[in-house]
């Protein structure tokens, strides 16, 4: 048709799948396991409906005054969107418009170069090493800006915050992105140095260690000017990106930090019991610190696991592309859940074994 030359034709980000059938062991997107803190639950149940007919404060001055103050930053270094896609695709249109190529990994969120073909930004994709490690060299070259996930997804491998001093130190004429949505189960965060280097912005999110995927939110911190330029981008064209139930949730969220803290507590112990039994049954994987295990078997290919797990009624990940076709990404949910796994598959490889 003639008016399909005029069309911009991406590749889209394919999403982990979401099973209609409730009656599964979904671990496969990575949520959080556990309902969100009970305050949220009580102002879900409270919510004044009539306030849905006016528009929500455009500012989410709630939401960034409770972040900025959990953070210790001021309310102008905070920016909050709907998920921290939405704040990440926000920050490649604003700061990533020079000629020279946005760098990012070759295994990493696949969000990234989707947005990068979507806002015709020209971009490099470093090759991390063998063990999933990031190359501090790629990263000192050239360049119209750097993305890095730390953990990165979706090997879970955790780079000391040395790393990314130095990468920052050695780009000061381009904007960093540290995206930090699993720092939360087992890493620091880069939110300190923002005052140090002005060129630095941490990205986190509500749906990982707040329980919130659904409900939407991310946020940036980042020196003032960074969150200007952001800001000034967001509202040349939606204003009113967060509604006003995720504003009043999120905080509330925010606020209850022993709920929080015991929640991620709970996934971490849960993790570092899945990653001995995993062990036991033959998988290899790094030293996940994320809310998610990067696992290979010695003998069996993840695809044939990953149709076995499926047909049980068990979800994990598993992506045919180059390099990581043979992982599975599984996401940690309750104790429960990860027997039920542990159980399928110490069945399932001793019959293979037994072939």
């Amino acid at each position: 048709m003639s008016w399909e030359k005029n069309v911009r034709k991406v590749e889209p980000y394919v999403a982990g799948e979401q099973p209609k059938d409730r009656d599964v062991i979904k671990l496969n997107t990575n949520e959080c396991p556990y309902p969100p803190a009970p305050g949220v639950k009580k102002l879900a149940e409270t919510l004044d409906c009539d306030r849905l007919r006016l528009y929500p404060d455009m500012n989410a001055e709630k939401l960034v005054n409770a972040l900025a103050d959990y953070y210790h930053v001021a309310p102008e270094q905070v920016f909050v969107g709907v998920g921290s896609d939405d704040v990440l695709a926000l920050a490649f249109m604003t700061f990533f418009n020079g000629e020279k190529p946005v760098l990012f990994p070759d295994i990493t969120y696949s969000f990234y170069d989707v947005w990068a073909q979507l806002f015709r930004i020209p971009y490099e994709q470093c090759p991390l090493d063998e063990n999933f490690r990031i190359k501090k060299q790629d990263y000192l070259k050239p360049n119209g800006g750097i993305v890095i996930p730390n953990p990165n997804a979706p090997t879970g491998v955790l780079e000391d915050r040395d790393l990314f001093e130095e990468i920052l130190a050695a780009n000061p004429e381009s904007v960093v992105i540290v995206d930090e949505a699993y720092v939360d189960f087992g890493g620091k965060s880069m939110i300190p140095f923002i005052h140090k280097y002005d060129n630095l912005m941490v990205v986190q999110t509500f749906s990982k260690s707040r329980a919130m995927a659904g409900i939407r939110i991310g946020f940036a911190i980042a020196n003032e000017r960074l969150i200007g330029y952001l800001k000034d981008v967001k509202f040349s064209f939606n204003s009113y990106t967060l509604n006003m139930p995720s504003i009043e949730m999120g905080t509330e969220a925010v606020r209850d930090d022993a709920y929080f803290k015991e929640i991620v507590g709970r996934i971490i112990k849960t993790r570092e019991w899945t990653k001995k039994e995993m062990g036991r049954l033959g998988f290899e994987f790094q030293d996940s610190q994320s809310n998610f295990l990067f696992v290979t078997h010695r003998k069996v290919k993840a695809e044939e696991i990953f149709l076995a797990l499926k047909e049980n009624h068990i979800y994990v990940r598993h992506w045919k592309k180059p390099r990581i076709d043979n992982y599975l990404r599984i996401t940690i949910g309750t104790d429960e859940q990860m027997q039920r796994l542990i159980e399928f598959l110490e069945k399932y490889l001793k019959e293979k074994s037994d072939d």
